[in-house]
């Protein structure tokens, strides 16, 4: 399959190691707004073509297109390469507004085209473990997912530069980076909640550079915190009658241990390679392409429609407003 990439970030490096490896993946363009940073991209990972013109690309001899663009350009560049016959697979989130996102799905089934978005949670194999390890909680009446994750980026902000991820203005900031990951696995696990709180702590650039988030059930309470702020070292948990699980990594689901009540450790899984987490998008990307699995593409698509929902609520509940 010949993938035409959109963005020349540390995350579309990932997503090319991945693919290549798990799929031989041919990477035939990528798009940049600077031929200098496009063409030092292309000479890094080997790609024959390099586009600055958007509509190049879309008119380009590629099957697929990988999103890796500021989040508040997802949409317009999704419609773009969906409209010119495209299979699209945009980085979350895949888009900011829900209805965005259930637009561009109508787009995808009239052109008969597969639209997804990267997130290592409902393609790493990994999940369905997950999935049957709750099971064998007992009872679950609470769950604390974290993911706080220093950013790079924020010695810059404080030396008063503006870094994308701190800019507002392209609809990023701390939930819709690292939060989303946490919302996955609530509505994966445990449903729409009844009601939610949030709270945010915003940087003088206006991003949400942290938050807390209560997700109320009838039969049980769902927190979660997310930072780009300071760096977790807890890990994230989910508590039932009889054993409790720890996460490591709730974005890559590694290093999970079941604690039964009895206080006997069970090792579920350990480390998992970044690239192989990339890659599993790709797989489960050409999968649906190829006809194979549809239950677990609309499966697939329906999660992400109600992430992308809740999110909404989030953001409105917190206060937490882009442009």
């Amino acid at each position: 399959m010949r993938y035409g990439i959109i963005g020349t970030g540390w995350i579309a490096e990932a997503f090319i190691e991945g693919a290549r490896l798990a799929c031989g993946a041919d990477i035939a363009a990528v798009y940049s707004r600077t031929a200098e940073r496009g063409e030092d991209f292309a000479r890094r990972n080997g790609i024959a073509k390099v586009y600055t013109n958007i509509n190049e690309l879309a008119a380009a001899d590629v099957d697929g297109v990988y999103i890796a663009s500021p989040n508040a350009l997802h949409y317009e560049q999704s419609k773009l390469m969906l409209s010119a016959g495209k299979h699209v697979i945009c980085e979350k989130p895949i888009t900011v507004e829900p209805e965005e996102f259930i637009e561009l799905q109508a787009l995808a089934a009239e052109k008969g085209l597969v639209y997804i978005e990267a997130i290592m949670y409902m393609h790493n194999p990994v999940r369905e473990l997950l999935r049957e390890t709750v099971g064998r909680l007992g009872k679950v009446t609470s769950a604390h997912f974290d993911f706080s994750q220093l950013s790079s980026k924020y010695p810059a902000y404080k030396r008063g530069e503006l870094p994308n991820i701190f800019n507002p203005a392209l609809a990023t900031g701390g939930l819709m980076d690292l939060g989303i990951y946490c919302v996955y696995p609530a509505v994966d696990l445990f449903g729409i909640p009844d009601d939610i709180a949030a709270k945010a702590t915003f940087l003088s650039s206006g991003a949400d550079g942290a938050g807390s988030v209560i997700f109320d059930y009838a039969d049980k309470v769902v927190t979660f915190t997310y930072s780009k702020l300071a760096q977790d070292r807890a890990g994230s948990q989910i508590f039932g009658d009889e054993g409790t699980l720890k996460i490591g990594s709730i974005s890559k689901l590694t290093d999970m241990e079941l604690i039964a009540e009895n206080g006997e450790k069970h090792s579920i899984c350990g480390d998992t390679p970044k690239a192989e987490l990339m890659g599993n998008e790709a797989k489960a990307f050409e999968r649906f392409i190829a006809g194979n699995d549809a239950d677990k593409y609309a499966l697939s698509s329906n999660i992400a429609l109600q992430v992308s929902r809740l999110m909404k609520r989030i953001r409105e509940t917190a206060g937490i407003y882009f442009g």
